[in-house]
């Protein structure tokens, strides 16, 4: 069994991994750290939880996080590269979810970030764990960079086009759309509900901070830079995340073959039929990136439809699978859920 922890679980990132991991077969969860709900039985904030999973929440300081096989970090971004050194020297392999390692430019971090990073010697170590395009450097990893949300959607509705080098790579278009569960379960204005229900937003447009992820993911599948314009919606709804990808087909090529090749054998990643329109509805609660590739009117502007749910592809449920490969495991272990419909 691998024994793991999660620091950080009481966001929406971290009850999704408990969710997960609590049912996994080949995972004893033997902390879940919180510094405020110290003492709290995890199944009283979640219910959800209750009958599956029989811990409470921990400090940090006291919860012998070195003991592990594997810790979890579900933390805000700059928590986990504080600790991570540490439990690296102890032989502790680490996921981290937020965004400390998953830019390899100390300074880029920086410039986006806002503060030095506190540990720039293992950013070149960190893997980026988006397992479609680095699965064998995820196996022998000990540190793994989770990809963010919407690099998730983008980074694999791009991917068959620029390795293939079929398209414009200096002139790439994401337009994507989450819901609000992606802004974390701390209570902000722009998240409550009389905000954003029945309403419709862009976001930042000038830049966020998903951008130089998702330019360097691309960048490197490619070879080269990529021009990359990425604008960010917020939708009123609570899971999912639909990107609507543009690019400007250079090569003439059977796009749909293109997409089926490259996906075959992939375990959550689904190519629909000629002609789909996927839905983020039909995702919800599973590890699935699902994707149709269009070239309207038969034009050389290729669209390409991404969808996944946040909290799992685009998180936790991509976090489980680099686990099993980290550990060996069927990469689909724990991660066999049905989406749920209505």
């Amino acid at each position: 069994m691998i024994r793991a922890a999660i620091v950080g679980g009481t966001g929406y990132t971290g009850v999704e991994l408990l969710r997960l991991l609590s049912r996994h077969p080949a995972v004893e969860l033997v902390a879940i750290t919180s510094r405020k709900e110290a003492g709290i039985p995890v199944a009283t904030m979640f219910q959800n939880l209750r009958g599956h999973l029989d811990l409470a929440f921990s400090d940090p300081a006291t919860a012998q996080l070195q003991t592990c096989d594997l810790v979890f970090f579900a933390t805000p971004t700059g928590v986990a590269m504080r600790q991570v050194p540490e439990l690296l020297a102890s032989g502790v392999r680490v996921i981290d979810l937020a965004a400390d390692f998953r830019l390899r430019d100390a300074a880029l971090w920086t410039q986006w970030y806002g503060e030095p990073h506190a540990c720039p010697e293992l950013l070149g170590e960190a893997v980026y764990g988006l397992p479609e395009m680095n699965r064998e450097q995820i196996r022998t990893a000990r540190l793994v960079a989770n990809p963010g949300c919407y690099p998730t959607a983008v980074q694999l509705g791009f991917l068959p086009l620029l390795e293939a080098g079929v398209v414009d790579a200096g002139q790439l278009i994401a337009d994507a759309k989450s819901g609000v569960s992606g802004a974390g379960r701390k209570a902000e204005t722009h998240s409550l509900f009389a905000e954003a229900a029945d309403s419709f937003k862009a976001y930042g447009v000038p830049g966020h901070r998903h951008l130089p992820e998702i330019r360097q993911g691309l960048s490197m599948l490619r070879g080269s830079d990529v021009g990359l314009t990425f604008v960010p919606h917020l939708t009123p709804a609570i899971r999912g995340i639909h990107a609507t990808l543009y690019a400007r087909q250079t090569q003439v090529t059977d796009l749909q073959a293109l997409y089926e090749e490259r996906y075959r054998g992939e375990p959550f990643v689904d190519v629909m039929p000629v002609g789909s329109h996927p839905e983020t509805r039909g995702v919800r609660g599973a590890n699935t990136c699902r994707l149709a590739v269009h070239r309207p009117q038969g034009a050389d502007m290729v669209v390409v439809l991404s969808v996944i749910d946040n909290l799992v592809k685009g998180a936790a449920g991509q976090a489980v699978q680099n686990m099993n490969i980290m550990f060996d495991l069927a990469e689909t272990s724990g991660l066999e859920q049905v989406a749920l419909l209505p």
